[in-house]
């Protein structure tokens, strides 16, 4: 499998590419501002062909250019019902008044095509299988995609390494975000690659192990299950 990314914009979110193999149809997950030049970078460098766009949730930082490169390709944008609304207004996902002075007048509109995510849904998009979770407390429509045979995981803004995401955000809440990390993240073996939204790549075991936040969660954790 393929995977290549880089930190986008201001707010240095990744956005990463994922494929079977070079030469294949790929998904993007999360372009953030100022995304497109390097999402073109990746697909001309791995000669990649885009077939979605898939969403982590509908922070400004991580679909900033969805409609953009999502236009230029002409493919759709996956996202979870709960965060749709963010698409065209992201200032909602700030408190009253920070997101108009964050991005001081700018206007975002959906892309075309938007598809809506569930639970434990299976994509079978660009040749591969993509398992989805919803896991909010940092949105009320967050979620992870998991890649089973490759044991690999795109956490978004729920799992980092060392920490997690906020949830003092409208839509977020501190219980909620320990009960997704204890049935989303704990639940899945050690060797399961972690990349999340922000900052390095990271294992499941490692932050099993110390991460202070997953040793809160862990009452909420299920049976290891295989991805």
């Amino acid at each position: 499998m393929l995977i290549d990314g880089f930190a986008a914009g201001s707010f240095q979110t990744n956005c990463y590419v994922a494929a079977p193999a070079p030469g294949d149809e790929c998904v993007i997950v999360d372009p953030g501002q100022d995304a497109m030049a390097g999402v073109d970078a990746l697909l001309r460098e791995h000669r990649l062909k885009p077939v979605a766009v898939l969403l982590t949730h509908g922070h400004i930082d991580h679909m900033w250019s969805v409609a953009p490169v999502c236009g230029a390709r002409d493919v759709p944008a996956w996202i979870h019902p709960e965060d749709r609304h963010l698409l065209a207004d992201p200032a909602k996902g700030f408190p009253l008044g920070a997101g108009q002075d964050l991005l001081g007048g700018l206007k975002f509109t959906e892309p075309d095509d938007v598809r809506e995510l569930a639970d434990g849904s299976v994509l079978e998009i660009a040749g591969m299988a993509i398992t989805v979770d919803h896991a909010p407390g940092h949105t009320r429509g967050s979620v992870t995609f998991r890649f089973p045979e490759e044991r690999v995981m795109f956490s978004g803004d729920l799992l980092f390494a060392g920490s997690i995401g906020r949830s003092d955000l409208p839509g977020g809440d501190y219980p909620t975000i320990l009960r997704s990390l204890g049935r989303v993240c704990l639940t899945l073996p050690d060797d399961t690659a972690v990349l999340p939204g922000h900052g390095p790549q990271t294992t499941i075991g490692r932050e099993r192990a110390a991460n202070p936040y997953l040793a809160e969660a862990a009452p909420f954790a299920g049976p290891t299950r295989g991805l």
